[in-house]
């Protein structure tokens, strides 16, 4: 067993070539080998965004406050809110942020393959964030 205190792991702000806006993040699972989950709460302020994205093994997301938008690529942009788990298929391209005026945090969990949880794209641009959401 292994218990980590409250307070020994930094909130950090993660690169900014990943992100568009104000992020926080808050590492809560960084599972050694052979384990290979990840988790962290990350919070975005109102209009911050992730960078389009895919993950090997699949992503889950846990909206624990506020509001916010997911897209896959080619499909619409969709409102998510506190309570609600997505979950995105391994290799499908998407991103997640917050909406427009209202924070939000997820918990995001997902898997390494072979060393690598998570592959960096392009940035969402301006343009596609402000799509509609359905």
């Amino acid at each position: 067993m292994k218990i980590i205190p409250c307070g020994s792991v930094a909130t950090v702000h993660p690169p900014e070539a990943y992100f568009t806006g104000r992020v926080l993040q808050q590492p809560v699972i960084e599972a050694e080998a052979p384990a290979r989950v990840r988790a962290a709460m990350v919070s975005f302020e109102p209009g911050a965004r992730t960078a389009w994205h895919t993950h090997p093994l699949g992503q889950t997301l846990h909206v624990v406050s506020g509001a916010g938008l997911v897209q896959t690529w080619g499909g619409p942009i969709r409102q998510i809110r506190a309570g609600d788990v997505v979950f995105f298929a391994p290799g499908e391209k998407h991103w997640h942020g917050a909406a427009s005026t209202i924070a939000m945090t997820h918990l995001a969990i997902h898997e390494a393959l072979d060393g690598v949880h998570v592959d960096w794209l392009e940035k969402v641009s301006d343009e596609q964030y402000a799509g509609e959401p359905s």
